[in-house]
């Protein structure tokens, strides 16, 4: 008897109340999360599910703002957000660009989890489901200039394994964090980028 009456309710409860307990949820695994450190693996695939890249690497954040991602193989980059900049380096071509860190989350996937929780669910659209100890969190953003249409957040026994990101030609970003390490102890100076000598600068502004 009891489990008809929380399927009734299950069936009645509004979408938005349901939309809600998602974002409120995600808020709640997102706010201690202080500092990460994790190896991750990035895949490109197509609208096919064709692999177009696959590549790997370290990456390091301290919130708010401030993120470091440096691919190593098989072309190595070098991304540094300082809280206020970003910096982009591609060592091959000996060549900096430098922008103002775009506050906005739903133009910057690539240091979304930098950003508050209640930006992040104020920005975007939450819908929340549950496979034994998987919590995947599927965003869609309510600003139509976005750079990507949806992106998924799965969380292993509350912590982030995965993020994925689909635009709107449906290629698809995948990548999985291992070796994680929650609210570790990262020096400050792990965020800051000093240019190469020699190198190109390009300056960017919005």
């Amino acid at each position: 008897m009891t489990s008809l009456l929380g399927l009734s309710l299950a069936l009645v409860m509004p979408v938005a109340a349901i939309a809600d307990q998602g974002a409120e949820r995600l808020t709640r695994l997102l706010e201690p999360l202080q500092t990460y450190a994790a190896d991750f693996e990035q895949q490109i695939l197509d609208s096919s599910g064709q692999r177009l890249q696959e590549v790997h690497g370290q990456m390091w954040l301290s919130r708010p703002g401030k993120f470091r991602w440096e691919v190593d193989a098989p072309y190595r980059q070098i991304v540094v957000s300082d809280g206020e900049e970003v910096f982009l380096h591609d060592p091959d071509l000996e060549q900096v660009t430098v922008q103002p860190l775009d506050t906005r989350v739903t133009h910057t996937p690539a240091l979304l989890l930098s950003g508050s929780a209640s930006e992040l669910t104020e920005s975007y659209e939450v819908d929340r489901q549950q496979q034994g100890a998987a919590e995947t969190f599927t965003l869609t953003p309510r600003d139509a200039d976005t750079l990507f249409e949806e992106l998924k957040m799965t969380f292993y026994s509350e912590r982030l394994g995965m993020l994925q990101m689909t635009d709107s030609t449906g290629q698809r970003t995948a990548i999985r964090f291992d070796d994680v390490q929650y609210n570790p102890s990262i020096d400050d100076s792990r965020f800051t980028f000093e240019i190469p000598d020699g190198a190109d600068v390009i300056r960017e502004s919005y």
